[in-house]
């Protein structure tokens, strides 16, 4: 059999043309073994045009093709050609295809994952079909722009519920059958099946459900009164906002185990990764994270499920939208008020990151540079989601949210259960508005690279300022620049004058009365750009920057600080003034973050001054004291939470203070004792984070992971003794843990993560040496066999990335050259090539 196939944007565009795809009638069967299960498809579908004939092909990935027959007429299964079996001389008119096959469970996450649950050895299964794994499941014409009613049975064991799209009915003897679908695009076909626990209830007419393993009951139990109040408010919301009607039958909710995403927007049933079912305890900037999951999701429903891309080049369009709309939703529907501060410190960072990479691209590229499925997977990252959004707040910014939501209800009405493209969007816009939004997409949507705005405060003669900005950058900005002065009853607070609204380019010079201690460009966060400081506010900055009065002020600071490690080593033109050194940003870390009341920003400051800047802008000569210095400051943390008033806060800094501990003494004794001296008490994911710790610093031993494993059986206890494991400062135990993920393939898609996460340590450098050398060669063989889910996963995680050095960097750009990387892993390494550059001009500035 012929290697699989990709389908390109050509092939498409063809097959969209000749066919009209009308229904689908699929029938399951998950009852028998273990590594695979029956799939028997029915397509019914048309011919257009008035050639004599034509020929197509539909798409299957079997463990057995037993049959197939078009119009009554059998096919050879042996004519499969890799993952396409060809359907010659077609004759215009209606078609009947039917395909008999046997296919493969996954263990990656992708087509129909099989999962067994060691904590009491329940099985469950669930779908992933994005973008191309239908085809792992049942025959498909599987392009998004062939939209068809799905009509789909299931028989399962006995004792099992089964999920999907419409609401299902149990029929008896383990057969279930769902309600057809209004028609959808291949991808979003869902399925779900195992001895579930639901919690049910009913909103607006509608049957709402939420879902997860039996073993998660007690928790999810526990949070669904939290997760159903989120999806009543988000779902009321959006009928405020929006004027089309929720399009489908149902809301569906599960948490899914080994899920490779966050979440999944399938109509009618959303599978979400199942750690957000939580075991242990978690701050309200996770539940926070939850929530907005659950209103990007819902988003979906309409903008992806109902209005459908094209092609992949317009994924942004899905994305985007839904990244934008679930946090403003979050924002103005529940108690999370402060969801764009979050959005300022865990997201944006992730799209500025992205945009500074060679492998950047437009949030809306140009169609011939996404020719097919393989390079249209690559664009699923921080320009498609936080960059889109970012983009689309300031469309709503410039536009005005009434012309916006005017423009998105009447592209809902002009292509609802249809497919539409970025002209078509750009288009409805257009018509609510006076503006040329045409002209903004164009600078906004098709450009690449973040714009730079640095201010300029020129004195007059009667003591009053003018402010001009340099703007490098093609993109227009609506911003607002923030003038804060000293407290004059406390010269360590900040408290604002005025913001005022300017236009970048285009005001010439601004006055702004004295000078301020403080000039923030984009305060309140509602443009995409770095922003630079004048010397006299970058001042202001290192002295009182936890002195400011809101927190998305301070998060717009504090990503300006990180810019400025991050450009430290750039080129002369855009390198920040004064310098910033890495490890002033620790230091201004411990400066403020003792006063800092936002959990988001206290948590993302502690991530980049541990795990980028301790571990890899500072030379290992200098981890030592920065680690020591993120100590003495979550040692301030805790001691300032003892009262119990912040357990938010004292959680993060708890789970800080364990990471970067250079001794093992302290949370040695936590771990002995049970508890953090005044809490909390140690609970499942505090355990085993302890443990890893311990592990690098080569306090423990097998016997203490195994003990542990004893008492949490779970998957997630399975995870986190590989990840032990793999920490465990032993060339035997990291040579087994490397022979698991490289020349085994029996992990999962989670337990291979969990082995990466635990190998690579910087305190272990010499002892995994001669593995960075093996990395590259190890990673594109894995890659190859398993596909692009570990690809992304060997290219993420088990990347060395503590390895700053000028070998590394040369032995992965022989690796591009030479190896010939499937994309899902080529895209990873070119990612993390360039970040291991920076970090290498960082050390050096």
């Amino acid at each position: 059999m012929s290697p699989m196939s990709v389908l390109t944007r050509d092939a498409a565009q063809t097959r969209a043309k000749l066919l009209d795809v009308h229904r689908y009638t699929i029938e399951l069967d998950v009852s028998g073994a273990d590594d695979t299960f029956d799939s028997r498809t029915v397509i019914h579908f048309t011919v257009r045009g008035d050639q004599e004939t034509a020929d197509t092909f539909v798409e299957i990935k079997p463990a057995e093709l037993r049959s197939a027959t078009l119009d009554g007429q059998p096919l050879d299964p042996e004519a499969l050609d890799g993952n396409r079996l060809p359907l010659t001389h077609l004759t215009a008119g209606e078609h009947e295809l039917r395909v008999d096959a046997t296919m493969h469970y996954s263990r990656t996450g992708e087509g129909m994952h099989r999962f067994t649950d060691p904590t009491d050895g329940e099985t469950y299964l669930y779908t992933q079909l994005f973008m191309d794994d239908v085809q792992r499941v049942f025959a498909a014409f599987d392009q998004p722009d062939l939209k068809a009613v799905f009509d789909l049975s299931v028989t399962a064991p006995e004792g099992w519920t089964v999920l999907a799209n419409g609401v299902t009915e149990h029929l008896g003897r383990g057969r279930w059958k769902a309600a057809p679908t209004p028609p959808i695009s291949t991808y979003l076909v869902a399925v779900a099946a195992g001895p579930w626990h639901s919690v049910r209830t009913e909103h607006r007419g509608l049957p709402f459900g939420i879902h997860c393993r039996r073993s998660l009951a007690p928790h999810l139990d526990a949070d669904a009164d939290e997760i159903l109040d989120i999806t009543r408010a988000c779902f009321d919301r959006y009928h405020e906002k929006f004027e089309e009607p929720y399009p489908f039958d149902s809301y569906d909710q599960a948490f899914v185990p080994e899920f490779n995403a966050g979440a999944m927007e399938n109509p009618g049933l959303v599978t979400f990764r199942d750690e957000f079912v939580y075991r242990s305890a978690v701050t309200d900037a996770e539940r926070q994270t939850r929530a907005m999951v659950i209103a990007h999701e819902m988003a979906h429903m309409w903008f992806g499920d109902l209005v459908t891309l094209r092609w992949w080049d317009d994924i942004w369009l899905n994305e985007s939208f839904a990244e934008y709309m679930g946090y403003q939703t979050l924002t103005e529907a529940t108690r999370f008020t402060d969801t764009w501060t979050d959005f300022g410190v865990a997201r944006k960072s992730w799209g500025y990151d992205a945009d500074q990479r060679p492998s950047t691209h437009p949030v809306a590229p140009d169609p011939d540079a996404v020719p097919d499925t393989a390079s249209a997977m690559l664009n699923f990252d921080g320009i498609s989601y936080a960059k889109g959004a970012s983009a689309l707040r300031q469309l709503v910014t410039w536009l005005g949210e009434k012309d916006f939501l005017t423009g998105i209800n009447t592209h809902f009405a002009r292509h609802k259960f249809a497919n539409a493209s970025l002209a078509d969007f750009i288009d409805s816009l257009a018509g609510a508005t006076e503006r040329d939004v045409p002209a903004w997409a164009d600078a906004w949507l098709r450009t690449t690279g973040v714009d730079t705005l640095t201010p300029t405060i020129t004195p007059a003669d009667d003591g009053t300022c003018t402010l001009t900005i340099d703007h490098q950058g093609s993109r227009p900005h609506r911003i607002a620049a923030g003038l804060y002065d000293r407290d004059l009853t406390d010269g360590s607070r900040l408290t604002l004058r005025e913001r005022v609204e300017l236009d970048a380019p285009g005001t010439a010079t601004k006055p702004i009365g004295k000078r301020p201690a403080l000039l923030l460009l984009n305060d309140s966060d509602l443009s995409y750009a770095k922003v630079r400081f004048d010397p006299d506010s970058f001042a202001t900055v290192r002295s009182a920057l936890s002195g400011l009065p809101d927190p998305l002020t301070r998060a717009v600071v504090w990503n300006a600080l990180r810019d400025a490690v991050r450009d430290g080593g750039s080129s002369p033109d855009t390198a920040p003034e004064p310098a910033f050194p890495a490890a002033a940003y620790v230091e201004t870390a411990r400066a403020h973050l003792p006063r800092e009341t936002d959990l988001a920003l206290v948590q993302g400051v502690l991530s980049f001054a541990s795990a980028h800047v301790a571990d890899r802008y500072l030379p290992a000569t200098e981890r030592p004291a920065a680690l020591a210095t993120l100590t003495d400051l979550c040692r301030d943390l805790i001691r300032r939470t003892e009262d119990g008033s912040n357990p938010g806060l004292r959680l993060t800094a708890v789970r800080h203070f364990i990471d970067v501990a250079a001794h093992p003494d302290t949370i040695s004794a936590w771990f002995s004792e049970g508890t953090v001296p005044g809490g909390p008490e140690l609970d499942p994911e505090l355990r085993w984070r302890i443990l890893g710790r311990l592990a690098v610093l080569g306090a423990i031993d097998d016997a203490v992971i195994d003990a542990e494993l004893v008492q949490d059986p779970s998957a997630t206890g399975q995870e986190g003794a590989a990840r032990c494991r793999a920490a465990l400062p032993d060339p035997q135990t990291k040579r087994a843990a490397w022979e698991s993920m490289f020349t085994s393939d029996d992990l999962s898609n989670y337990l291979f993560t969990a082995t990466a996460q635990g190998f690579w340590q910087p305190e272990q450098a010499d002892l995994v040496s001669e593995y960075v050398e093996r990395y590259w060669t190890d990673a594109v063989a894995v890659a190859a066999r398993r596909g692009p889910a570990i690809a992304e996963a060997a290219g993420r995680w088990a990347f060395p990335v503590h390895a700053v050095s000028t070998s590394t960097l040369r032995l992965g750009e022989t690796c591009l050259r030479d190896a010939d990387p499937i994309p899902a892993l080529r895209r990873k390494l070119v990612d993390q090539l360039d970040d291991l550059a920076r970090a290498l001009r960082v050390r050096e500035s």
